[in-house]
């Protein structure tokens, strides 16, 4: 925890930081999240080093392909934002991937049935039509994502109630059923709702410029009484508590028929 330090020390540190990548370990000992119970990294290492062609979408800065304990022999990878993709090609390419700057709009710029396994963590968008045409007869899409609602309890201390629309956005059951309208078949979906702590207002600025969906346009600036405000309620509660929703989904293609 970093409550001894005042205020404007914590968000000017918070605020300068670099926030490229999709490595969160900045925030250890400033905020805490439980990790869903499926182990998705465990998982995903799993599959890729049974493939003979996998996909990763939407790498981020490629840390969590990263990890993986074995690439298959044809590794690609795709990335939108351009610091991400600087940052996910210095650490792929000596793995053996190769980083391919997309703008997460389709089509995919792979040709059809090019891969056995697709993946994606916390995709932004999932183009379900794009997955079914780079898969193989008989592959395999591979995805832990965001779910509804997920660390509300922040988004709404900055912009107020959301909709009833917005806060069902990203249910899972939508995704069973996009997937299925793709010619896909879902094998597994699990859900849970995991507890997400912050420790101290860098925390939370560091959090928002980094998941630049959560609270559109933020600055520090265009919150800073807000702001203020939830740091006082961090140092005397010890904590801001919200509540992140996670969703896993394996979904096959169909193999050939003959």
């Amino acid at each position: 925890m970093s409550t001894s330090r005042t205020f404007e020390e914590l968000v000017a540190e918070a605020d300068a930081v670099s926030v490229a990548g999709w490595d969160f370990s900045w925030l250890a000992g400033r905020a805490t999240e439980e990790r869903p119970s499926w182990r998705y990294q465990r998982a995903m290492s799993e599959r890729l080093a049974r493939a003979s062609a996998a996909l990763d979408v939407q790498t981020g800065g490629g840390e969590v392909l990263a990890e993986a304990e074995k690439l298959p022999p044809v590794m690609a990878a795709t990335e939108s934002w351009p610091p991400n993709v600087a940052k996910a090609t210095a650490l792929l390419h000596p793995l053996g991937a190769v980083v391919v700057a997309d703008e997460d709009e389709p089509p995919l710029p792979f040709a059809e049935a090019a891969f056995d396994l697709v993946t994606s963590r916390h995709p932004v968008t999932v183009w379900w039509e794009e997955i079914a045409r780079v898969l193989r007869p008989g592959g395999t899409y591979f995805s832990q994502q965001v779910g509804p609602a997920s660390v509300f309890e922040l988004v709404e201390y900055f912009l107020g109630p959301q909709p009833e629309d917005v806060r069902r956005a990203r249910h899972p059951e939508d995704a069973r059923r996009e997937a299925e309208a793709a010619g896909l078949e879902v094998v597994d979906l699990r859900a849970e709702s995991l507890r997400t702590e912050f420790f101290d207002i860098g925390a939370v600025v560091y959090f928002l410029r980094k998941v630049i969906w959560m609270v559109p346009g933020f600055t520090v600036d265009g919150y800073r009484e807000r702001l203020r405000e939830l740091d006082g309620l961090i140092r005397r509660e010890g904590a801001f508590v919200a509540h992140t929703t996670r969703f896993l989904i394996e979904a096959r293609k169909p193999d050939r028929v003959a």
